[in-house]
């Protein structure tokens, strides 16, 4: 027992080691914002990176979401006779749920695993040394303009994921299922409130930070070996992954 236990304890103590880890890097990256945002155009090349090649997946993905959940949620609401009201549970349930959590899910697997391979491959080929032996700092020349794209691109990436998700939800609805157009709209609108939108903004704007420094961080200290980088771009999806749905139980409940 005595070995199971020290093991225990041993990897509880790495777990919280590691947790501060990130905490401190995180937040030398937020220390490091107001400056970063002075290169404008390296921020926007990232945004493009993490955002506009993700478009692809984030809409086939929101998509499939949207019909899938009118095809469930019909079926539901039939039950207690309220067809009628499908708008307003897609629409609720994608704009709160489902739009920020599976963005964040497929931004880390397309975008952070970009992200982390990236740094990683300047890692291992020395990259990221030569600037620090020119005196240039990484953080802000490498890592920042990645961190700051991938947050911004996380919230617009959602609500596209909505909309279409919404569009798929009509598609099966309203043109499938025979649901009434006037009352799928007119019930969204009427359900749909401001503090449901401004919750969805808020879960992907933190889901975005956190993907993000995530994705940078074990693509900065990654091993400088192909074994090493590989490790990181696993690491980066894993963890990103478990962080996002801690992250959306705190906030669903700090909010409701």
């Amino acid at each position: 027992m005595k070995p199971l236990i020290r093991e225990l304890a041993d990897r509880a103590l790495e777990s919280t080691l590691a947790i501060g880890r990130y905490a401190l890097f995180t937040g030398r990256l937020l220390a490091e914002t107001p400056r970063a945002l002075l290169r404008f155009r390296l921020v926007v090349g990232q945004v493009h990176n993490a955002g506009a090649l993700s478009l692809v997946i984030i809409m086939l993905s929101g998509l499939f979401v949207g019909m899938v959940l009118g095809l469930q949620g019909f079926d539901l609401l039939e039950r207690f006779g309220s067809e009628d009201s499908l708008g307003t549970a897609a629409a609720l349930g994608l704009v709160k749920e489902l739009g920020p959590v599976v963005t964040a899910l497929l931004f880390a697997g397309r975008a952070g695993t970009a992200l982390a391979s990236e740094l990683g491959l300047m890692r291992a080929t020395d990259q990221l040394s030569a600037m620090e032996m020119m005196a240039v700092d990484p953080v802000r020349r490498v890592v920042m303009p990645r961190f700051l794209g991938g947050i911004i691109a996380m919230p617009l990436l959602a609500a596209i994921f909505s909309m279409i998700g919404i569009f798929g939800a009509q598609l099966v609805g309203v043109q499938m299922m025979g649901v009434d157009p006037g009352q799928f709209w007119s019930q969204m609108r009427g359900a749909v409130e401001h503090d449901d939108i401004m919750e969805g903004v808020i879960k992907s704007c933190v889901f975005g930070v956190a993907c993000s420094a995530i994705a940078v961080y074990e693509g900065f200290h990654a091993m400088p070996t192909a074994e090493g980088v590989g490790r990181a771009t696993t690491r980066t999806v894993v963890i990103s992954s478990v962080v996002v749905l801690l992250l959306d139980y705190m906030l669903t409940a700090v909010m409701l």
